[in-house]
């Protein structure tokens, strides 16, 4: 839902209206009047409201950044953010001193604040627009990481023909280990559970 019909007393009443409605701020929307108001007969018959039109901006990357500088405000912490938008992906840096605390356990707070700025900017969207949010390039880190030890678990699969159960992952690391799996010779991988325990499993090919 990119634009909206917003009714009020007056004008300003209109905009306030669909600005509640959107969730958004004034400098986030176009505004375009569609019906002044009049007042009826003595004031009290045939008023007509404003009708206001209410298109929302598509500046994906402003809103993103300021929704994330909102919250590192709420957590202290001072830094750089940079956006690209390509196609329907938005990739997010965040250069900072300590961002330690930015990524948390395994990368678990980073992962919950991308969710966060995920909602945020497809909020009244008809398109479905991908968020990757990284700091210190946690993400080819932690990848790298999880793609080793895929290599090493597979290995050990292969040698002892049990399967192996791994600790409960997110989607997005259950898919790094799958995908770089998947075209394994002997080994093959599922996953099993409920989320957000959830695991991945490597067992040998039947």
């Amino acid at each position: 839902m990119n634009k909206i019909i917003a009714t009020g007393k007056t004008i300003q009443e209109a905009i306030e209206n669909g600005l509640k409605e959107l969730g958004v701020d004034r400098d986030q929307i176009e505004t375009n009047v569609l019906e002044i108001p009049q007042k009826g007969f003595f004031g009290l018959f045939g008023n007509r409201e404003a009708k206001v039109q209410i298109i929302l901006k598509d500046n994906i990357e402003e809103t993103a950044k300021k929704f994330l500088e909102q919250i590192l405000n709420k957590m202290k912490i001072q830094a750089n953010i940079k956006t690209k938008l390509c196609e329907d992906v938005l990739r997010i840096e965040i250069e900072g001193n300590n961002m330690g605390i930015l990524i948390g356990r395994r990368g678990e707070t980073l992962d919950a604040i991308q969710y966060l700025v995920s909602l945020a900017i497809n909020k009244n969207r008809d398109g479905y627009v991908r968020v990757i949010l990284d700091t210190e390039n946690y993400r080819e880190k932690r990848q790298q990481t999880l793609q080793q030890l895929a290599d090493r678990l597979a290995r050990k699969v292969e040698k002892t023909g049990k399967s192996i159960t791994l600790e409960p992952m997110n989607p997005y690391e259950r898919r790094i280990i799958h995908t770089y799996l998947q075209d394994h010779p002997k080994v093959r991988t599922y996953s099993e559970g409920e989320d957000p325990y959830r695991k991945v499993v490597l067992s040998l090919k039947k």
